[in-house]
């Protein structure tokens, strides 16, 4: 009999805001995967054990995910980490593998979970609070108003870091790119919010464009509202 894995979002940073779901399904786990060298080196991980201390004593796997924009190897290291995770469904166990923020927004389980689903494994998501929804927060200011639309860009992927026409942008993957993004927000009138390490140890909000550092760390969201 197979067990089932599941994508468990851990919110952005502040562990209040994990869900109960998320909490249930890690203290009935078998096993916690996360990204990183070790469990102390996991955003993910630092977030759930605070909510859920429980999980120190369960079995963890450490697991890489490169920092390339090279596909072949994305992929290659997707089908890896399916394969270790397989083994664990094989034995009946109960995986949870942790995800910042929501894993159906830019998260590399969405593909271990795609890999899981074509071999015949049962695999789920468990929502958690995605980065802009706790930035607004932070912020105190509404994301989308009326009939206002919202984009999310993943700027580190984006050959045109120009704002969209309308509503409300959310830059995310920024960190490197943010005096790129900063020289193309001078240009247009636009309200630009940023904050870094929302939830976490090191919290930064800078308000407006020239507030923008050029250069930040990788957890770092950037809300624009074009007037």
């Amino acid at each position: 009999m197979s067990g089932r894995v599941y994508g468990v979002g851990v919110g952005p940073g502040d562990p209040e805001l994990m869900t109960l779901k998320a909490v249930r399904i890690l203290k009935a786990a078998d096993v916690v995967i996360c990204a990183g060298k070790s469990p102390e080196e996991s955003a993910a991980y630092r977030i759930a054990s605070q909510a859920v201390p429980e999980i120190k004593k369960k079995e963890t796997i450490s697991i890489h995910v490169p920092m390339t924009y090279d596909r072949e190897m994305q992929e290659a290291e997707h089908r890896k980490t399916a394969d270790r995770i397989s083994r664990f469904l094989d034995q009946g166990k109960m995986v949870a593998c942790l995800v910042l923020g929501d894993p159906s927004i830019y998260s590399s389980y969405c593909y271990y979970q795609q890999i899981l689903i074509q071999k015949g494994y049962q695999a789920e998501m468990i929502s958690g609070v995605p980065s802009f929804c706790a930035v607004a927060a932070k912020l105190n200011i509404p994301l989308i108003e009326w009939q206002e639309q919202m984009h999310i860009i993943p700027a580190a992927h984006q050959e045109d870091l120009s704002a969209y026409a309308s509503g409300t942008n959310v830059y995310m993957k920024t960190g490197r790119r943010l005096k790129e993004l900063k020289e193309h927000l001078q240009k247009d009138d636009t309200d630009v919010y940023m904050v870094e390490n929302c939830g976490m140890e090191g919290e930064r909000v800078c308000l407006g464009t020239n507030q923008l550092p050029d250069l930040s760390r990788y957890y770092v969201t950037v809300v624009v509202k074009n007037k």
